[in-house]
């Protein structure tokens, strides 16, 4: 019997130990140590930030620079379509998972599940779509070299942590490979459970996330962002370029659209929705690499005033499928084609997180894809600023387990695990790797701050800073 398309994306769990076979013969087609050597894309950086901001609110360009000229880590966070492009022009293992695209350090955090526990997991799908299962590692190392070499720990203990992230990763998939499918796909890190295991500094890292996560709160944001007018009405505060209204006609058109995004949920989540109307509607400018695309905030409120805000955000191309040139399976082309972009980004969130959002859903508005969420639902961002590297380590330990646990979803996970292995040829390759590119983007960093400097790139104030 042919299998479905779904297997495209699905844990395999036919045969195994076919694929872990597999796995093994592919080394001959790619060397493990081959996944080292770093070959640039034939095009700048410089040139494919422009590029990728062709589709971008114009007027918020220069604001996206401004944000990636912070320092190099930022630059790093938001030029996920220049490392797509330099991962696809060198050799890979050829090991397809569904892949976060952007699994970089500032990407994992904490959020309410809908029983409302607090979940540590990734929590950026933008990017996700199919890929070499070692493009999403390459990702979170280098970010951890990044972000250590800013916080300027010892080069010795960024080393360690790079190293030790990469066998995390390859423990924690042989881990989830060793259990039984319906208990890998329940599992998740709810890190409460795990405190006492931590570093006391550590602790009281994760102590200070969980105390602002449970605040961030529809009520708590909704009090930040609006006014009542002189009816009573709330109205939104605004705050441009970062928040701001949008014309009537706009404001309009949007809410119609909305309609759709109602059609595609579940009937429990249709009938809560049922309670709220649309209060107001607002343009929000949001992340590093995120700004300039279209992002709106969907302000409801209840029968008795409470709120509740959706985020409905712009979704493009994923940076794998237009600047790492992989061709996506047939089951993410056929729901792209049928819903838009946005279908593409609620899949990998819903495969890749432990536990989803239950207000997930997309629309097509005014020719583009957008999918919809609940805006900040007690989500918790961990404060890399003036982490020590002992507790740093730690985090990227959490972030690389978590991304293991994705990757074993994916149907070709037991081929990535024969092929990994157990010694340590994958952990300094893809260490070696790391560090090359962390230069790489280093430079890359100062050529775009040369390109502002040269007047060929515009670049603004960032109001939010």
């Amino acid at each position: 019997m042919p299998r479905p398309a779904l297997r495209d994306l699905v844990v395999d769990i036919e045969e195994p130990g076919r694929d872990f076979a597999r796995g093994k013969a592919q080394r001959k087609v790619t060397p493990r140590r081959e996944l080292a050597q770093l070959t640039p894309s034939t095009h700048s950086a410089t040139e494919i930030l422009v590029a990728q901001n062709a589709t971008r609110l114009p007027e918020l360009v220069p604001l996206r620079f401004a944000r990636m000229l912070t320092n190099p880590f930022a630059f790093y966070r938001g030029s996920a379509a220049v490392m797509a492009a330099d991962l696809a022009a060198g050799r890979s293992s050829g090991i397809r998972a569904l892949c976060c695209g952007d699994a970089h350090v500032s990407n994992f955090g904490i959020y309410a599940a809908p029983d409302r526990a607090l979940v540590f997991d990734l929590n950026d799908f933008d990017e996700a779509a199919a890929a070499p299962a070692e493009w999403d590692l390459k990702r979170l190392v280098t970010s951890a070299i990044v972000a250590g070499q800013h916080e300027q720990y010892p080069p010795k203990a960024i080393r360690r942590i790079a190293e030790r992230a990469v066998s995390a990763y390859r423990v924690g998939l042989d881990t989830m490979l060793g259990m039984p499918v319906l208990d890998r796909y329940y599992l998740r890190l709810e890190p409460e459970r795990y405190r006492e295991r931590l570093y006391k500094s550590s602790a009281a890292v994760l102590d200070r996330t969980l105390r602002r996560a449970r605040k961030q709160t529809s009520s708590r944001v909704f009090g930040r962002i609006m006014t009542r007018g002189p009816d009573g009405t709330p109205r939104l505060r605004e705050n441009p370029p970062v928040l701001q209204h949008i014309d009537i006609d706009a404001e309009t058109s949007l809410v119609e659209s909305l309609t759709e995004y109602l059609d595609g949920v579940s009937p429990d989540v249709a009938m809560v929705l049922s309670h709220y109307q649309i209060t107001d509607i607002a343009l929000r400018v949001v992340g590093v690499g995120s700004v300039g695309t279209r992002c709106y905030l969907a302000i409801l409120t209840g029968p008795t005033g409470e709120p509740l805000i959706l985020q409905a955000k712009e979704a493009s191309r994923s940076v794998l499928d237009e600047f790492g040139r992989v061709r996506q399976p047939s089951v993410l082309r056929d729901a792209i084609a049928a819903h838009g972009e946005g279908a593409r980004v609620v899949i990998g969130q819903r495969i890749l997180q432990a536990s989803s959002d239950v207000f997930l859903g997309t629309i097509r508005h005014d020719g583009r894809d957008f999918y919809v969420r609940q805006f900040h639902d007690m989500k918790g961002t961990v404060e890399l600023e003036g982490m020590p590297p002992k507790v740093f380590g730690e985090y990227v330990i959490s972030c690389a387990l978590s991304l293991a646990r994705a990757h074993a979803q994916s149907a070709n996970a037991s081929m990535l695990r024969g092929y990994v292995g157990n010694n340590d040829t994958v952990i300094n390759a893809i260490v070696e790797w790391s560090y090359a590119y962390a230069e790489k983007s280093l430079d890359d960093f100062h050529r775009l701050r040369a390109a502002a400097k040269a007047g060929d790139i515009d670049v603004a104030d960032d109001p939010a800073r």
